[in-house]
Protein backbone atom coordinates (compact mmCIF):
# COMPACT_ATOMS: atom_id res chain seq x y z
CA UNK A 1 0.00 0.00 0.00
CA UNK A 2 2.64 2.46 1.42
CA UNK A 3 4.26 2.01 -2.69
CA UNK A 4 0.93 2.25 -4.16
CA UNK A 5 0.68 5.36 -2.44
CA UNK A 6 3.90 7.06 -2.82
CA UNK A 7 3.39 6.70 -7.26
CA UNK A 8 0.24 8.57 -7.08
CA UNK A 9 0.34 12.16 -8.20
CA UNK A 10 0.22 14.21 -5.36
CA UNK A 11 -3.66 15.60 -6.08
CA UNK A 12 -4.62 11.73 -6.39
CA UNK A 13 -2.85 11.24 -2.65
CA UNK A 14 -4.89 14.05 -0.93
CA UNK A 15 -8.10 12.82 -2.39
CA UNK A 16 -7.20 9.05 -1.14
CA UNK A 17 -5.91 10.86 2.30
CA UNK A 18 -9.28 12.27 3.07
CA UNK A 19 -11.04 9.34 1.78
CA UNK A 20 -8.96 7.10 4.39
CA UNK A 21 -9.33 8.99 7.24
CA UNK A 22 -13.04 9.42 6.95
CA UNK A 23 -13.38 5.46 6.47
CA UNK A 24 -11.38 4.57 9.49
CA UNK A 25 -12.95 8.02 11.35
CA UNK A 26 -16.24 6.73 10.59
CA UNK A 27 -15.59 2.92 11.46
CA UNK A 28 -13.87 4.27 14.98
CA UNK A 29 -17.04 6.67 15.89
CA UNK A 30 -19.71 3.28 15.03
CA UNK A 31 -18.03 1.26 18.03
CA UNK A 32 -19.98 1.14 21.30
CA UNK A 33 -17.46 2.13 23.57
CA UNK A 34 -17.75 5.69 22.27
CA UNK A 35 -21.56 6.49 22.55
CA UNK A 36 -22.96 7.73 25.74
CA UNK A 37 -24.93 5.57 27.94
CA UNK A 38 -28.62 5.25 26.70
CA UNK A 39 -28.22 7.33 23.66
CA UNK A 40 -29.62 5.24 20.83
CA UNK A 41 -27.11 3.99 17.93
CA UNK A 42 -27.66 6.44 15.32
CA UNK A 43 -26.83 4.17 12.11
CA UNK A 44 -23.96 3.90 10.50
CA UNK A 45 -25.65 5.79 7.43
CA UNK A 46 -25.71 8.87 9.97
CA UNK A 47 -22.25 8.43 11.68
CA UNK A 48 -20.70 8.63 7.98
CA UNK A 49 -22.24 11.98 6.97
CA UNK A 50 -20.92 13.03 10.64
CA UNK A 51 -17.45 12.21 9.64
CA UNK A 52 -17.12 13.42 6.34
CA UNK A 53 -18.54 16.94 7.81
CA UNK A 54 -15.72 16.47 10.52
CA UNK A 55 -13.10 15.46 8.08
CA UNK A 56 -14.04 18.04 5.83
CA UNK A 57 -14.58 20.78 9.12
CA UNK A 58 -18.34 21.94 7.55
CA UNK A 59 -20.36 21.21 10.49
CA UNK A 60 -23.64 19.68 9.42
CA UNK A 61 -24.74 16.83 11.05
CA UNK A 62 -27.65 14.75 11.30
CA UNK A 63 -27.18 14.45 15.33
CA UNK A 64 -25.74 16.21 17.96
CA UNK A 65 -22.44 15.44 18.84
CA UNK A 66 -22.02 16.79 22.45
CA UNK A 67 -25.30 14.68 23.02
CA UNK A 68 -24.56 11.73 21.14
CA UNK A 69 -20.70 10.79 22.28
CA UNK A 70 -18.90 10.29 25.28
CA UNK A 71 -15.44 12.41 26.17
CA UNK A 72 -13.66 9.29 24.12
CA UNK A 73 -15.71 9.72 21.49
CA UNK A 74 -16.02 13.72 21.02
CA UNK A 75 -11.93 13.22 21.39
CA UNK A 76 -11.90 11.27 18.24
CA UNK A 77 -13.76 13.74 16.52
CA UNK A 78 -11.45 17.10 18.13
CA UNK A 79 -8.66 14.41 16.18
CA UNK A 80 -10.52 14.94 13.01
CA UNK A 81 -11.37 17.86 12.81
CA UNK A 82 -7.54 19.00 13.46
CA UNK A 83 -6.62 16.61 10.64
CA UNK A 84 -8.92 17.86 8.73
CA UNK A 85 -8.92 21.46 9.15
CA UNK A 86 -4.75 21.51 8.78
CA UNK A 87 -4.98 19.82 5.49
CA UNK A 88 -4.39 16.55 4.26
CA UNK A 89 -1.80 18.53 1.81
CA UNK A 90 0.47 19.40 4.66
CA UNK A 91 -0.04 15.43 6.12
CA UNK A 92 1.18 14.25 2.62
CA UNK A 93 4.13 16.64 2.34
CA UNK A 94 5.62 15.55 5.59
CA UNK A 95 4.96 12.33 4.99
CA UNK A 96 7.75 12.55 2.31
CA UNK A 97 10.34 13.51 5.01
CA UNK A 98 8.64 10.91 7.37
CA UNK A 99 9.85 8.29 5.17
CA UNK A 100 12.91 9.85 4.07
CA UNK A 101 11.85 10.13 0.56
CA UNK A 102 13.02 13.67 -0.99
CA UNK A 103 10.55 15.72 -2.78
CA UNK A 104 11.64 16.54 -6.91
CA UNK A 105 12.10 20.30 -7.52
CA UNK A 106 8.82 20.13 -9.98
CA UNK A 107 7.09 18.19 -6.61
CA UNK A 108 8.30 20.75 -4.66
CA UNK A 109 7.00 23.85 -6.60
CA UNK A 110 3.75 22.54 -7.20
CA UNK A 111 3.28 22.08 -3.29
CA UNK A 112 4.69 25.56 -2.53
CA UNK A 113 1.92 27.14 -4.98
CA UNK A 114 -0.97 25.31 -3.71
CA UNK A 115 -0.31 26.12 -0.01
CA UNK A 116 -0.01 29.64 -0.97
CA UNK A 117 3.67 29.64 0.27
CA UNK A 118 5.87 31.78 -1.47
CA UNK A 119 8.83 32.83 0.74
CA UNK A 120 12.38 31.50 0.82
CA UNK A 121 12.23 29.77 4.19
CA UNK A 122 12.82 25.58 3.61
CA UNK A 123 9.49 23.57 2.88
CA UNK A 124 9.39 21.66 5.55
CA UNK A 125 10.29 24.34 8.26
CA UNK A 126 7.32 25.99 7.17
CA UNK A 127 4.85 22.86 7.60
CA UNK A 128 6.75 22.52 11.06
CA UNK A 129 5.90 26.02 11.59
CA UNK A 130 1.90 25.87 10.41
CA UNK A 131 2.08 22.87 13.16
CA UNK A 132 3.62 25.18 15.81
CA UNK A 133 1.27 28.39 15.38
CA UNK A 134 -1.23 26.18 15.21
CA UNK A 135 -0.93 24.45 18.58
CA UNK A 136 0.17 27.70 20.28
CA UNK A 137 -3.22 29.37 19.36
CA UNK A 138 -5.01 26.85 20.41
CA UNK A 139 -3.19 26.26 23.75
CA UNK A 140 -3.11 29.83 24.40
CA UNK A 141 -6.83 29.86 23.42
CA UNK A 142 -8.14 27.27 25.18
CA UNK A 143 -6.79 28.92 28.48
CA UNK A 144 -8.96 31.59 27.18
CA UNK A 145 -11.84 29.65 27.21
CA UNK A 146 -11.38 28.77 30.34
CA UNK A 147 -12.47 31.33 32.10
CA UNK A 148 -16.27 30.97 31.14
CA UNK A 149 -16.00 27.27 31.03
CA UNK A 150 -14.63 26.05 34.74
CA UNK A 151 -17.05 28.07 36.29
CA UNK A 152 -20.10 26.74 34.13
CA UNK A 153 -18.86 22.92 33.66
CA UNK A 154 -15.99 22.46 36.48
CA UNK A 155 -12.55 21.77 35.78
CA UNK A 156 -11.88 18.66 33.69
CA UNK A 157 -15.26 19.02 31.72
CA UNK A 158 -14.06 23.04 31.37
CA UNK A 159 -10.75 22.15 30.22
CA UNK A 160 -11.86 19.56 27.61
CA UNK A 161 -14.61 21.48 25.85
CA UNK A 162 -12.12 24.71 26.05
CA UNK A 163 -10.07 22.38 24.03
CA UNK A 164 -12.42 21.18 21.90
CA UNK A 165 -13.95 24.62 21.30
CA UNK A 166 -10.41 26.12 20.38
CA UNK A 167 -9.49 23.31 18.24
CA UNK A 168 -13.26 23.69 15.88
CA UNK A 169 -13.07 27.09 15.93
CA UNK A 170 -9.27 27.50 14.66
CA UNK A 171 -9.95 25.05 12.29
CA UNK A 172 -13.54 26.46 10.99
CA UNK A 173 -15.60 22.99 11.48
CA UNK A 174 -18.22 24.75 13.34
CA UNK A 175 -18.78 21.97 15.79
CA UNK A 176 -19.29 22.10 19.59
CA UNK A 177 -19.54 19.34 22.06
CA UNK A 178 -21.76 22.00 24.40
CA UNK A 179 -24.71 20.01 26.10
CA UNK A 180 -27.39 21.17 23.71
CA UNK A 181 -28.63 20.60 19.66
CA UNK A 182 -28.11 24.54 19.28
CA UNK A 183 -24.82 25.28 18.69
CA UNK A 184 -23.49 28.79 20.54
CA UNK A 185 -26.88 30.55 20.21
CA UNK A 186 -27.04 30.55 24.13
CA UNK A 187 -24.14 32.22 24.38
CA UNK A 188 -24.14 35.35 20.97
CA UNK A 189 -23.57 37.32 23.95
CA UNK A 190 -21.09 36.19 25.74
CA UNK A 191 -18.08 38.52 25.21
CA UNK A 192 -15.47 35.78 26.51
CA UNK A 193 -16.74 32.69 24.04
CA UNK A 194 -17.95 34.77 21.23
CA UNK A 195 -14.88 37.07 21.17
CA UNK A 196 -12.41 33.99 21.33
CA UNK A 197 -14.38 31.68 18.34
CA UNK A 198 -13.94 34.69 16.30
CA UNK A 199 -10.51 35.28 17.01
CA UNK A 200 -9.51 31.76 16.38
CA UNK A 201 -11.86 31.74 12.82
CA UNK A 202 -10.30 34.58 11.60
CA UNK A 203 -6.73 32.99 12.45
CA UNK A 204 -7.34 30.27 10.62
CA UNK A 205 -9.09 31.59 7.74
CA UNK A 206 -6.60 34.32 6.74
CA UNK A 207 -4.27 31.83 5.67
CA UNK A 208 -0.28 30.92 6.81
CA UNK A 209 1.19 32.61 4.15
CA UNK A 210 -0.16 35.68 5.65
CA UNK A 211 0.34 34.98 9.33
CA UNK A 212 4.28 33.96 7.90
CA UNK A 213 4.66 37.18 5.95
CA UNK A 214 3.24 39.28 8.79
CA UNK A 215 5.60 37.49 11.37
CA UNK A 216 8.83 38.06 9.13
CA UNK A 217 8.18 41.55 8.44
CA UNK A 218 7.03 41.92 12.00
CA UNK A 219 10.87 40.98 13.12
CA UNK A 220 12.43 43.17 10.86
CA UNK A 221 10.36 46.29 11.86
CA UNK A 222 10.85 45.74 15.39
CA UNK A 223 14.08 45.95 15.26
CA UNK A 224 13.95 49.11 13.30
CA UNK A 225 15.14 52.46 14.82
CA UNK A 226 13.06 54.77 14.31
CA UNK A 227 10.08 52.11 13.55
CA UNK A 228 8.15 53.35 10.52
CA UNK A 229 4.51 51.79 9.96
CA UNK A 230 4.70 52.79 6.57
CA UNK A 231 7.51 50.53 6.27
CA UNK A 232 5.99 47.89 7.32
CA UNK A 233 3.16 48.10 5.36
CA UNK A 234 4.56 48.31 1.89
CA UNK A 235 6.51 45.67 2.94
CA UNK A 236 3.71 43.18 2.72
CA UNK A 237 3.85 40.56 -0.14
CA UNK A 238 0.92 42.00 -2.47
CA UNK A 239 -1.12 38.34 -1.60
CA UNK A 240 -1.04 39.25 1.70
CA UNK A 241 -2.49 43.16 1.52
CA UNK A 242 -5.15 41.94 -1.05
CA UNK A 243 -6.07 38.97 0.97
CA UNK A 244 -5.85 41.57 4.27
CA UNK A 245 -7.47 44.31 2.41
CA UNK A 246 -10.62 42.01 1.09
CA UNK A 247 -11.23 40.38 4.42
CA UNK A 248 -11.60 43.98 6.00
CA UNK A 249 -14.05 44.71 3.39
CA UNK A 250 -16.24 41.91 4.07
CA UNK A 251 -16.40 41.63 7.65
CA UNK A 252 -17.57 45.61 7.02
CA UNK A 253 -20.37 45.23 4.62
CA UNK A 254 -21.27 42.16 6.41
CA UNK A 255 -21.78 43.32 9.84
CA UNK A 256 -23.42 46.14 8.19
CA UNK A 257 -25.77 44.49 5.92
CA UNK A 258 -26.58 41.98 8.43
CA UNK A 259 -27.41 44.76 11.29
CA UNK A 260 -29.35 46.59 8.56
CA UNK A 261 -31.69 43.84 7.60
CA UNK A 262 -32.35 42.03 10.96
CA UNK A 263 -32.17 45.21 13.30
CA UNK A 264 -35.99 45.38 13.66
CA UNK A 265 -36.43 41.07 13.23
CA UNK A 266 -37.55 40.20 17.07
CA UNK A 267 -36.61 36.72 16.34
CA UNK A 268 -32.85 37.06 15.52
CA UNK A 269 -31.02 40.54 17.46
CA UNK A 270 -34.51 43.05 17.28
CA UNK A 271 -34.69 42.36 21.80
CA UNK A 272 -30.71 43.00 21.67
CA UNK A 273 -29.63 46.47 22.69
CA UNK A 274 -27.30 48.47 19.65
CA UNK A 275 -24.23 46.98 21.14
CA UNK A 276 -25.35 43.59 21.76
CA UNK A 277 -27.10 43.82 17.90
CA UNK A 278 -23.20 45.09 16.12
CA UNK A 279 -21.80 42.26 18.81
CA UNK A 280 -23.91 39.40 16.83
CA UNK A 281 -23.71 40.93 13.35
CA UNK A 282 -19.83 41.20 13.67
CA UNK A 283 -20.27 37.23 14.61
CA UNK A 284 -22.07 36.61 11.82
CA UNK A 285 -20.04 38.17 9.20
CA UNK A 286 -16.59 36.61 10.23
CA UNK A 287 -18.32 32.62 11.00
CA UNK A 288 -19.98 32.73 7.76
CA UNK A 289 -17.73 32.75 5.68
CA UNK A 290 -16.40 29.25 6.43
CA UNK A 291 -16.82 28.44 10.13
CA UNK A 292 -20.49 27.92 10.65
CA UNK A 293 -20.89 28.67 14.48
CA UNK A 294 -24.63 29.24 15.08
CA UNK A 295 -25.58 31.98 16.88
CA UNK A 296 -29.50 32.28 15.23
CA UNK A 297 -31.90 30.52 13.98
CA UNK A 298 -31.67 30.45 10.28
CA UNK A 299 -35.31 30.00 9.76
CA UNK A 300 -36.47 33.09 11.78
CA UNK A 301 -33.95 35.39 9.37
CA UNK A 302 -35.63 37.54 6.24
CA UNK A 303 -34.50 35.67 3.30
CA UNK A 304 -32.74 38.33 1.90
CA UNK A 305 -30.35 37.69 4.79
CA UNK A 306 -30.00 34.17 4.22
CA UNK A 307 -29.45 35.27 0.54
CA UNK A 308 -26.31 37.16 2.08
CA UNK A 309 -24.90 34.87 3.79
CA UNK A 310 -24.39 32.39 0.83
CA UNK A 311 -22.46 35.06 -0.83
CA UNK A 312 -20.43 35.17 1.82
CA UNK A 313 -20.39 31.12 2.00
CA UNK A 314 -18.97 31.16 -1.37
CA UNK A 315 -16.42 33.70 -0.85
CA UNK A 316 -14.56 31.42 2.19
CA UNK A 317 -11.08 32.52 3.54
CA UNK A 318 -7.75 33.19 2.58
CA UNK A 319 -5.35 30.77 0.78
CA UNK A 320 -3.89 28.53 2.56
CA UNK A 321 -5.43 28.66 5.53
CA UNK A 322 -8.42 26.41 7.26
CA UNK A 323 -11.64 27.68 5.43
CA UNK A 324 -13.26 26.90 2.69
CA UNK A 325 -15.16 28.37 -0.58
CA UNK A 326 -13.65 30.03 -3.96
CA UNK A 327 -11.04 31.93 -1.32
CA UNK A 328 -10.79 35.54 -0.71
CA UNK A 329 -8.06 35.64 -3.43
CA UNK A 330 -9.93 34.51 -6.29
CA UNK A 331 -13.02 36.94 -5.04
CA UNK A 332 -10.55 40.11 -4.72
CA UNK A 333 -9.07 39.29 -8.45
CA UNK A 334 -12.71 39.08 -10.17
CA UNK A 335 -13.50 42.68 -8.32
CA UNK A 336 -10.15 44.41 -9.72
CA UNK A 337 -10.53 42.79 -13.09
CA UNK A 338 -14.08 43.91 -13.26
CA UNK A 339 -12.77 47.49 -12.14
CA UNK A 340 -10.55 47.30 -14.71
CA UNK A 341 -12.82 46.69 -17.51
CA UNK A 342 -14.68 49.37 -16.03
CA UNK A 343 -12.09 51.66 -15.88
CA UNK A 344 -10.79 50.78 -19.12
CA UNK A 345 -7.65 49.43 -18.33
CA UNK A 346 -5.65 47.08 -20.34
CA UNK A 347 -4.32 45.16 -17.28
CA UNK A 348 -5.33 44.05 -13.95
CA UNK A 349 -3.06 46.36 -11.45
CA UNK A 350 -2.97 45.69 -7.79
CA UNK A 351 -0.50 47.64 -5.26
CA UNK A 352 1.41 48.96 -8.91
CA UNK A 353 2.34 45.64 -10.08
CA UNK A 354 0.13 43.84 -12.95
CA UNK A 355 -1.77 40.23 -12.24
CA UNK A 356 -0.81 38.19 -15.02
CA UNK A 357 -3.10 36.83 -17.47
CA UNK A 358 -2.21 33.08 -16.19
CA UNK A 359 -3.61 34.02 -12.82
CA UNK A 360 -6.71 35.68 -14.47
CA UNK A 361 -7.37 32.56 -16.31
CA UNK A 362 -6.40 29.83 -13.19
CA UNK A 363 -9.00 32.60 -10.90
CA UNK A 364 -11.81 32.32 -13.52
CA UNK A 365 -11.24 28.61 -14.02
CA UNK A 366 -11.62 27.73 -10.25
CA UNK A 367 -14.10 30.19 -10.30
CA UNK A 368 -16.59 28.83 -13.21
CA UNK A 369 -15.84 25.34 -11.54
CA UNK A 370 -16.83 26.10 -8.10
CA UNK A 371 -20.25 27.44 -9.65
CA UNK A 372 -20.82 24.38 -11.64
CA UNK A 373 -20.41 22.31 -8.85
CA UNK A 374 -22.72 24.47 -7.41
CA UNK A 375 -25.75 24.39 -9.70
CA UNK A 376 -25.22 20.61 -10.25
CA UNK A 377 -25.62 19.91 -6.72
CA UNK A 378 -28.48 22.21 -6.25
CA UNK A 379 -30.35 20.27 -9.29
CA UNK A 380 -29.79 17.07 -7.90
CA UNK A 381 -31.40 18.03 -4.61
CA UNK A 382 -34.48 19.46 -6.73
CA UNK A 383 -34.28 15.90 -8.23
CA UNK A 384 -34.36 14.19 -5.08
CA UNK A 385 -36.02 15.98 -2.65
CA UNK A 386 -39.13 17.05 -4.83
CA UNK A 387 -41.70 19.14 -2.97
CA UNK A 388 -38.92 20.80 -0.69
CA UNK A 389 -38.56 24.41 -0.52
CA UNK A 390 -36.11 25.09 -3.33
CA UNK A 391 -34.13 28.10 -1.62
CA UNK A 392 -33.34 26.30 2.01
CA UNK A 393 -32.11 23.75 -1.23
CA UNK A 394 -29.71 26.11 -2.44
CA UNK A 395 -28.48 27.29 1.52
CA UNK A 396 -27.54 24.14 2.09
CA UNK A 397 -25.90 23.23 -0.92
CA UNK A 398 -24.02 26.60 -0.59
CA UNK A 399 -23.41 25.38 2.66
CA UNK A 400 -21.89 22.04 2.07
CA UNK A 401 -19.80 23.04 -0.99
CA UNK A 402 -18.21 25.79 0.80
CA UNK A 403 -17.77 23.98 3.94
CA UNK A 404 -19.65 26.64 5.86
CA UNK A 405 -21.82 24.23 7.51
CA UNK A 406 -24.58 26.19 8.84
CA UNK A 407 -28.72 24.96 7.62
CA UNK A 408 -32.39 25.91 7.70
CA UNK A 409 -32.57 22.89 9.75
CA UNK A 410 -32.87 21.00 6.34
CA UNK A 411 -29.47 18.41 7.17
CA UNK A 412 -31.63 15.89 8.85
CA UNK A 413 -34.99 16.05 6.86
CA UNK A 414 -33.10 15.06 3.81
CA UNK A 415 -33.77 11.62 1.98
CA UNK A 416 -30.49 9.49 2.00
CA UNK A 417 -29.86 10.51 -1.78
CA UNK A 418 -30.20 14.06 -0.95
CA UNK A 419 -27.58 13.30 2.18
CA UNK A 420 -25.39 11.53 -0.74
CA UNK A 421 -25.92 14.66 -2.67
CA UNK A 422 -24.47 16.44 0.31
CA UNK A 423 -22.20 14.37 0.87
CA UNK A 424 -20.58 14.72 -1.93
CA UNK A 425 -20.47 18.41 -2.21
CA UNK A 426 -18.64 18.35 1.63
CA UNK A 427 -16.14 16.77 0.09
CA UNK A 428 -15.60 18.18 -3.10
CA UNK A 429 -15.88 21.57 -1.52
CA UNK A 430 -12.86 20.57 0.54
CA UNK A 431 -10.39 18.79 -2.02
CA UNK A 432 -11.45 19.71 -5.08
CA UNK A 433 -10.88 23.57 -5.37
CA UNK A 434 -7.26 22.74 -4.00
CA UNK A 435 -6.95 19.38 -6.40
CA UNK A 436 -8.11 21.77 -9.33
CA UNK A 437 -5.36 24.62 -8.68
CA UNK A 438 -2.68 21.94 -8.56
CA UNK A 439 -3.92 20.08 -11.71
CA UNK A 440 -3.64 23.42 -13.53
CA UNK A 441 -0.19 24.15 -11.71
CA UNK A 442 0.72 20.74 -13.32
CA UNK A 443 -0.64 21.23 -16.80
CA UNK A 444 2.12 22.21 -19.82
CA UNK A 445 0.60 25.40 -21.23
CA UNK A 446 0.82 25.30 -25.05
CA UNK A 447 0.39 27.81 -26.92
CA UNK A 448 -1.71 27.94 -30.25
CA UNK A 449 -0.50 29.50 -33.16
CA UNK A 450 -3.82 31.05 -34.74
CA UNK A 451 -5.25 34.23 -36.23
CA UNK A 452 -6.98 36.88 -33.95
CA UNK A 453 -10.65 37.25 -34.02
CA UNK A 454 -13.10 39.32 -32.13
CA UNK A 455 -15.99 38.12 -30.77
CA UNK A 456 -19.29 40.18 -30.18
CA UNK A 457 -20.07 40.32 -26.65
CA UNK A 458 -24.04 42.10 -27.12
Amino acid sequence: MPEFYNRLPITQRIVVSFLAVIALGSFVLSLPWVFQKGVAYPGYFDILFNTVSIVCVTGLNTFSVGLTYNVWGQAIVMALIQIGGLGLVTLVSLSYYAINRRMSLSEQTLLKSSLAYETSKDLKQYLFGVYKVTFVLEAVMTAYFLIDFVPRFGWKRGLFNSLFLAVSSFCNAGFDNLPTSHSLMALKTNPIITSGVMFLIFSGAIGFPVWTDLAIKGKIFLKQRPRRLLWFYQSLRPSTLLTLKTTIILLVLGTLSFWAVEAHNPATIGRLNFWQQGWVSLFQAVTMRSAGFTTIDFNQTHLSTNFLFMLQMMMGGGPGGTAGGVKLAIVAIVALLFISEIRGQKRVTFQQRIISSETIRQTLTILIFFTILLFAGFFLLLITENGKDPFQLAFEATSALSTVGVTMDTTSQLTRAGQWVIMALIFIGRVGPLTVLMGLLQTHKRDSHYPQTDIILG
